[in-house]
Formats: structure tokens, C-alpha cells, sequence
């Protein structure tokens, strides 16, 4: 049996909130599960943020025990900080070759390493032959 963190869909029609659920990889999702491990809520609150609550030793148990978190589990996990960023690449077009440039899993911008200057390295050899 494959157990799967995942989240499962309460709430009202364009209301959504969502349980975070150890269940087997073969149930529906929001069918029967193993254990609830904690709460969602994608809706900013009174204070503009997300709403979230964990059981986090129950989270790295079942982590622990080989449980695969989905892929929106695994951003909440990072941003609660449970695991390490996912592996993000930015996509040249739809369907074509991936782009290999990093990108920042927080804000998901692509991130550019720091040039050299060119006039500054100009700069250089001309002070250089002087």
C-alpha cells in the first residue's frame, strides 16, 4: 500500500478549504483516509495571509515512513519548512524543451546569476597598461 499526503476539499462552492490527509494512493480524495494531519485555508483571512495548521510530528512520521506528498503538499511542506524547495524549471514554451536557468521556488521568478560589469573589467585593463 502507497500512502500519499494529500488534500482533501471541504467547504462551500467557491469557498474552498482543504485537510491535509495521510491516505492510500488508491482512495478518491475525499474518500477514506488514515489520518488527518492538519488544515488549509487558500482564502486570505482578516490579515491578507493563507491559513494553515500542521501536526508536524505527525507530518514527519508518515514522511518518515515513506509516505510521497502531492505536489501542492510538498510547496506547503516547504513553506512551512518541513522539506527542501522542490526542483522548479522554467519552461521554454508549452510542450518544448525545458529552460535549465534556476528558479526561485518562493516567488517563482527566474533567477539570474551576477555578471561581472563590462565597463568595469574595461576599467581594469586600461589602469592596467598605464
Amino acid at each position: 500500500m502507497v500512502v500519499r499526503i494529500r488534500l482533501s476539499r471541504f467547504g462551500c462552492k467557491n469557498k474552498p478549504f482543504y485537510r491535509l490527509m495521510a491516505a492510500d494512493s488508491r482512495s478518491p480524495r475525499d474518500g477514506k483516509h488514515l489520518e488527518v494531519l492538519g488544515y488549509y485555508n487558500p482564502l486570505p483571512g482578516q490579515d491578507g495571509g493563507k491559513r494553515m495548521g500542521l501536526n508536524f510530528d505527525r507530518v514527519k512520521y508518515w514522511l518518515s515512513v515513506g509516505a510521497q506528498p502531492s505536489d501542492p503538499v510538498q510547496r506547503i511542506l516547504f513553506r512551512a519548512g518541513l522539506l527542501p524547495p522542490p526542483p522548479m524549471v522554467a519552461m521554454g514554451r508549452k510542450g518544448g524543451p525545458r529552460d535549465t536557468r534556476h528558479v526561485d521556488p518562493l516567488n517563482g521568478r527566474v533567477s539570474t546569476p551576477d555578471k561581472p560589469d563590462k565597463s568595469a573589467g574595461e576599467n581594469a585593463s586600461v589602469e592596467t597598461a598605464d
